[in-house]
């Protein structure tokens, strides 16, 4: 049977990051998407106009929905902007996700530097979201901001903020090394059980990185979906990405950070 997967996150309307972007990825590595809308951005390539939460009562009505209907085998959570929006999805995965893989992907800032998150949501997110996740995704100035500390600035920055992670109760945290300096970008996966894999890829030069946290993390969740080992979910959806970044050039959308070419293996 086809593995189904939910993202619950934000609506970018210029379709690089966002509900487009995990959507895209799952139906790149055949994987079926659902989707929980939890806010409208007035988003392209050059920046967030406007932001418009969707009703947290309306975001339950819709996780009620997919659940109620689909075998969903792994979520996948993005943009969550307010408390009541993280409320009411800690509540509904309490209700429908019990023993399914969650992915958090702590959205704070767009690759354009708009700010995607309230303060007091943050917190929100430590307390409701972080000890049901199986796995966090922060890029590195999201690894600081959730522990209350400055961006890492070295690998073994990275590794001792994802290390204080998982004393809040997270299952594992992977580390993203994007935002770092150097030829690599280098991932680190740390789990509750003590393990640490460390994940490299060349640093591709290319402005068109918009969606690139999305596009991982969904990537990672398309791999639990179809029953692989998270360690081999991550090796997978690193080596998508990086050749997505390869062929973003290829397909040149807007005039600022376009997206990555998701569907790279399929057409250039």
């Amino acid at each position: 049977m086809t593995p189904i997967a939910v993202t619950i996150a934000g609506s970018d309307s210029g379709g690089g990051a966002g509900i487009q972007a995990d959507l895209k990825t799952f139906a790149a590595l055949r994987v079926y998407g659902a989707s929980v809308v939890t806010a409208l951005t007035a988003q392209n390539t050059l920046g967030v106009q406007a932001i418009h939460d969707v009703p947290a009562d309306f975001v339950a009505a819709q996780i009620d929905s997919v659940f109620a209907d689909l075998d969903v085998k792994a979520v996948k959570i993005g943009m969550l902007s307010q408390v009541a929006t993280i409320e009411a999805v800690a509540d509904g995965l309490r209700r429908h996700a019990r023993g399914i893989p969650i992915v958090l992907d702590p959205v704070m800032v767009a690759t354009s530097g708009d700010r995607l998150i309230s303060e007091d949501a943050v917190d929100a997110l430590r307390r409701l979201l972080l000890p049901l996740a199986d796995l966090v995704t922060p890029n590195l100035p999201e690894t600081g901001t959730l522990i209350g500390a400055a961006t890492p600035t070295s690998e073994n920055d990275a590794v001792a903020q994802g290390r204080r992670l998982l004393a809040l109760g997270v299952r594992a945290v992977l580390v993203k090394g994007g935002h770092g300096e150097g030829g690599e970008s280098v991932d680190h996966l740390l789990c509750a059980d003590g393990t640490l894999r460390r994940f490299a890829a060349p640093r591709i030069d290319t402005r068109n990185t918009h969606g690139t946290g999305c596009t991982l993390s969904a990537a990672v969740a398309a791999g639990l979906a179809r029953g692989r080992p998270l360690v081999d979910a991550v090796a997978e959806a690193k080596r998508y990405l990086t050749a997505a970044l390869q062929a973003a050039d290829t397909v040149p959308v807007g005039r600022g950070h376009g997206p990555v070419h998701h569907f790279h293996a399929l057409w250039t």
